[in-house]
């Protein structure tokens, strides 16, 4: 197991493959294990990282997520590449860590070359998505499935895990609201916006979500695409592997 410090306290990370540094980033009450299997097939081209972001799955614990939380994780993903020295990486960011991995392209474009970001709620907390997400995760907590996946993700503590996150998720649309700290038309790096239109969770929120919400990101972004798969739920890369896959290797050639 390999480990980094940031803020005097150990974020695990595990590297495979060999050319292009690829930099996986999970979401919101994930870890690195939602990447293990489907990461695996990006190895022959691309030296491959997963890491845990402070307070999730074979990271060090935090008592409490600070409400500025893709931020802050963004700042632990910097920190990782600076310490390993690498610059033009590529980024697939998944729901939460889509927030993340854009936060890094802004914060240290020289750092970056493409991101993917999938499956995400766009540049603000809106406040009918986060009602629907409390709602949601309330549900998930009495869901077999669920407790399952928590379990797997984080270990005997992922109740704690998942309570920091749904805390941070209120502070943040009370406190901050958006989620990047710079206009994203500073954003040099190319960007990929990918979504499911079968997106059970987003599309509750509004009929025309991801269209609306990264339609308007693209009016602003310089170097930007978007690409809405017609089946598949949250996240898009993940029920959609195989057709993700195939986009994901076409946009970052």
């Amino acid at each position: 197991m390999s480990y980094f410090t940031f803020d005097n306290k150990k974020i695990y990370y595990e590297e495979n493959g060999c050319g292009t540094p690829l930099l996986f980033l999970h979401g919101n009450t994930a870890s690195s294990k939602m990447f293990t299997d489907f990461s695996k097939r990006y190895t022959d081209s691309y030296k491959v990282i997963l890491i845990d972001f402070l307070g999730h799955g074979r990271s060090e614990r935090l008592s409490e997520f600070p409400a500025d939380l893709w931020f802050y994780e963004a700042q632990q993903a910097i920190a990782f590449l600076r310490h390993k020295h690498y610059d033009k990486v590529n980024i697939i960011g998944c729901s939460g860590g889509a927030i993340v991995a854009l936060n890094v392209a802004l914060e240290a474009s020289e750092c970056v070359d493409k991101v993917i970001a999938d499956s995400f709620e766009g540049e603000k907390a809106d406040e009918a998505f986060v009602k629907n997400l409390l709602s949601d995760r309330s549900s998930s907590l009495e869901d077999t499935n669920a407790r399952v996946f928590y379990s797997y993700m984080h270990g005997d503590d992922w109740e704690q895990i998942v309570h920091n996150d749904t805390s941070a998720i209120i502070r943040h649309s009370k406190e901050i609201v958006n989620f990047f700290h710079k206009p994203i038309s500073d954003l040099k790096a190319k960007v990929l916006l990918t979504g499911s239109k079968g997106d059970k969770f987003m599309y509750s929120v509004a009929h025309d979500y991801y269209e609306k919400v990264y339609g308007n990101m693209l009016e602003k972004l310089t170097n930007g695409s978007m690409h809405l798969f017609e089946s598949g739920d949250h996240p898009a890369m993940i029920t959609n592997a195989d057709k993700f896959y195939d986009l994901s290797i076409d946009f970052m050639r």
